[in-house]
């Protein structure tokens, strides 16, 4: 099931501690961004079909990356993209956009992305993988 827009960005908003909207949106944009270039095939698809349709688009046509990054650099990287973001702010960004996500698919897809993940983002998306 696909979450509303609104809801979607409503808990970024409130995960995040933002004052506005476009603060959660700005974090949502560059997190599903990233995010994008680390998943592929079905379960990228999958997980855009659970999304917003304008956050789909942004995961279905991500920023370009090499390789997969590890969630530290990840963190790093988002902060390059987020205008004023530290790397600090850029943890929290990510930790609320990934929360948001997680919620949006369900424990089973998101199984299935953290497979496709380098180790340790589990607790990004604020679940800690089975042992």
């Amino acid at each position: 099931m696909t979450v509303r827009r609104e809801a979607f960005l409503a808990r970024v908003k409130e995960r995040g501690e933002y004052d506005t909207l476009q603060e959660a949106e700005r974090a949502a944009r560059v997190v599903l961004a990233l995010l994008g270039a680390h998943l592929v095939g079905e379960v990228r698809a999958q997980l855009a079909a659970r999304l917003p349709e304008g956050y789909a688009l942004i995961l279905l046509n991500p920023l370009q990356s090499a390789e997969p990054l590890p969630p530290a650099r990840f963190v790093r990287a988002a902060a390059a993209w987020i205008e004023g973001a530290t790397e600090q702010t850029a943890a929290w960004d990510v930790s609320a956009v990934l929360s948001t996500v997680a919620d949006a698919a369900g424990d089973d897809l998101l199984k299935e992305i953290l497979i496709q993940l380098p180790t340790g983002y589990d607790l990004l998306f604020g679940h800690t993988r089975p042992t």
